[in-house]
């Protein structure tokens, strides 16, 4: 079989930690000699990475598998992530389906993907279908993965952790990831450096629940941190000494880690951004424990408040679900009051998606997609209003951005790039002579450009 011959393109749907490991397993197919084309185009072999975060995920992966087959109708299908996890059961009965990859097995898709070739290799019959899906909720060991840097990339991904223990009563995640499972620091540093070497200059930690980092296996490599002081602190500590980094990022860290302590450690750290990801779901002390969230609302109040008072305005942003099983108006009204008052940078609103075995899609008080969609559009401009205050809030003062890309707004070009509590700048091209991947100093404005960006007016080159 000439692998240089065979072309196959990735779709990848989810998070984060999604996208990293589609990155990685483009990047080990491109190591073994295959031409890696578009989605969009005819190949031989299409891998989609799933998602089964709510029902519309299992729909939109469902969708993508099909399309791909549409595509092309003589390639062969490979599923692979979160909703093959849950649902191959029913994978298997899908005819254009051939090859079904669970969580954890990803490192292997190559030699999956080959010795299915070669077993259907002749074969005048209908595709046969390759099923590879492990019992995750037994799985003890991190399956370590790597990726590469493009060379259009400033900001890369990098996963530590996989799995989570939490168990909200909404979430499935933990059942089509398994329980915590920690990357050894010594392969997370040896990734930043290549990244580094590449040219990265920002990099951000992503990992199912980032803030349990130094659980699972983690133990076991013998780089633990110094007495009182958590994993992930060790490990950025770690991180920071990398000379050519100059930004560090968390996905999302859990309410909880965030003491006096822990926040005092991390303002040293200069590269790490002021940009935190505190995931709430409610601002109902009833609502989160329906939910199993195990904080109260002046809980993460007072984490908020701690990170505001470490930081000079950090962003926070957040997620929210709107429509839980028993959520009242009074409920709805009292969380919308909750976030009016801490008023954060950014929440992503979800309506609930009732997830087929957890407890919730068995609780009473299930509430109409109306009622959620009204709540939800109550939210969404609620973080509108607020992310456009937090921005116009620093209109006159410096900032530095890392400029990502030039891209076309309203008709106009821009360069486009993020400052350290992230938000998103646009300068003009024909205003300054700047460069992807470079550093840049501007000016903000209140002057918006597009839906989630304002204007700034560079400098200088940092």
């Amino acid at each position: 079989m000439d692998n240089y011959r065979k072309r196959i393109a990735f779709h990848n749907l989810g998070c984060k930690v999604n996208a990293y490991e589609t990155s990685a397993m483009t990047l080990a197919f491109e190591q073994a000699g295959y031409e890696i084309v578009p989605f969009e185009a005819t190949a031989d072999i299409y891998v989609i990475n799933t998602c089964s975060v709510t029902n519309i995920a299992d729909r939109k992966s469902r969708q993508m598998l099909h399309r791909a087959a549409k595509q092309n109708p003589d390639a062969v299908i490979v599923a692979v992530g979160c909703y093959v996890q849950a649902a191959y059961e029913e994978l298997k009965k899908d005819p254009l389906v051939h090859v079904i990859v669970g969580n954890n097995r990803k490192a292997d898709i190559v030699s999956i993907v080959e010795n299915y070739l070669r077993e259907a290799e002749g074969t005048q019959e209908e595709k046969p279908t390759l099923v590879d899906v492990i019992d995750i909720a037994h799985e003890t060991c991190y399956e370590n993965m790597e990726v590469d840097a493009s060379s259009s990339r400033s900001r890369a991904y990098i996963k530590i952790q996989d799995g989570c223990n939490m168990f909200c009563t909404y979430c499935i995640i933990p059942l089509t990831r398994g329980r915590i499972r920690s990357r050894a620091v010594t392969d997370i540093l040896t990734e930043a450096e290549h990244l580094a070497a590449q040219g990265v200059v920002e990099i951000v930690l992503t990992g199912i629940h980032v803030s349990s980092y130094g659980g699972g296996d983690w133990k076991q490599t013998g780089e633990a941190g110094a007495a009182n002081v958590s994993p992930l602190l060790s490990l950025l500590r770690r991180l920071h000494e990398i000379p050519q980094i100059r930004r560090i990022r968390l996905s999302s860290l859990e309410p909880r880690i965030v003491t006096p302590e822990f926040a005092a450690e991390l303002k040293k750290l200069w590269k790490v951004c002021p940009h935190f990801h505190l995931s709430l779901q409610s601002g109902c002390d009833a609502t989160l424990r329906r939910m199993n969230r195990r904080y109260t609302a002046a809980e993460y109040a007072d984490c908020c408040k701690l990170l505001r008072s470490v930081y000079d305005r950090p962003a926070l942003t957040t997620d929210v679900i709107v429509g839980f099983p028993g959520e009242t108006e009074e409920e709805f009204a009292e969380t919308v009051r909750y976030l009016e008052e801490i008023d954060l940078y950014e929440m992503h609103v979800f309506k609930f998606s009732p997830r087929k075995d957890t407890p919730a899609a068995k609780m009473t008080g299930q509430l109409t997609e109306a009622v959620k969609a009204a709540r939800s559009d109550v939210l969404m401009e609620m973080s509108e209003r607020h992310g456009r205050a937090y921005r116009e809030a620093f209109a006159g003062e410096k900032a530095e951005i890392l400029v990502e890309e030039v891209a076309e707004i309203g008709g106009k070009k821009y360069y486009l790039g993020f400052t350290p509590n992230y938000i998103r700048v646009a300068v003009p091209e024909d205003a300054a002579e700047l460069a992807i991947n470079a550093t840049a100093e501007v000016i903000l404005t209140a002057e918006a450009v597009g839906s989630d960006c304002v204007l700034g007016q560079a400098r200088f080159l940092a």
